[in-house]
């Protein structure tokens, strides 16, 4: 049998895994609402399933796998919303389904750490969301299911550089701020390693290991760039989005012990530094 992946909701993060698995001979079948991106998910070699019932219906009767990166919106999961009771029927059938969902479940700690064991406690209406779709995909009897509780997402077309470069970044300061991160990369490593080796309701955080002050990391992009270090601005001053301001209303350094321990997750990019060095130098490649 080939196995096949249905990726709901076929994103960054689910380009990276693809990456990976098509050499491999993977099959995957990744989501679109859009012709036009049905056109550039083919090109990669995706096959292209548009969001309506009937297509989403016909894709998981073949899937093997699915991965679940559409987050929740405000009536809640959106693929639960469409594929509840065949989700339930396929559930003993699947080999692995994976969910991928935030650190922001953990809320406000401070700037302390927190693993897989801490209560979720989530300050934000994004992190409420994700608390209780994480819920009901773990309530689905039979279902292998995983959990990835995901820290901030950088990688390719992902990173600090471009607004370096265009003198539109700022160093915003809030005392005692601190955020975890991941490359893309390291997150599909973490997701194969997983498929490899299923451990049906298993947790994992996925992050670095170099929690750090996000101002520290801009002024170390500035430095790999040969440019000024943008100015500070402190947080109470700054004019952020409703978005951006949500996420520095927690901070938290997140442990990665069990991914490590469990998956044998050896980090491509432990640190930002590292990360943020690898992807100056592939814009110099490419």
């Amino acid at each position: 049998m080939t196995q096949t992946l249905l990726s709901l909701g076929h994103g960054y993060t689910a380009r990276a895994l693809a990456r990976r698995l098509l050499p491999q001979g993977w099959r995957i079948l990744g989501t679109t609402r859009t012709p036009d991106a049905a056109d550039a998910l083919a090109a990669m070699g995706i096959e292209p399933v548009l969001w309506d019932q009937t297509a989403l219906e016909a894709a998981l009767s073949q899937a093997t796998h699915v991965l679940v990166s559409a987050g929740p919106d405000e009536r809640g999961d959106p693929s639960l919303r469409m594929l509840t009771e065949q989700i339930t029927q396929r559930a003993r059938d699947l080999y692995w389904v994976g969910y991928l969902s935030t650190t922001g479940v953990y809320g406000d700690h401070h700037g302390a750490w927190v693993d897989e064991t801490t209560p979720l406690t989530p300050t934000t209406e994004r992190g409420i969301k994700r608390v209780e779709a994480e819920a009901e995909w773990g309530a689905i009897t039979g279902l292998p299911l995983h959990v990835f509780r995901l820290a901030g997402i950088y990688g390719p077309g992902r990173g600090p550089f471009a607004k370096v470069r265009a003198g539109t970044a700022r160093r915003i300061i809030k005392p005692g701020q601190v955020f975890s991160r991941i490359h893309v990369d390291d997150i599909a490593q973490a997701l194969e390693l997983s498929i490899i080796s299923p451990n049906p309701g298993a947790v994992y955080n996925l992050c670095d290991d170099d929690p750090a002050p996000p101002q520290d990391v801009i002024a170390f992009a500035a430095e790999l760039l040969n440019m000024p270090t943008p100015p500070e601005i402190h947080f109470d001053k700054a004019d952020l989005s409703p978005m951006a301001r949500s996420f520095y209303a927690e901070s938290k350094r997140v442990a990665n012990d069990r991914a490590k321990a469990e998956l044998g997750l050896e980090l491509l990019y432990p640190d930002y530094q590292t990360g943020l060095r690898a992807l100056l130098t592939a814009e110099g490649k490419s």
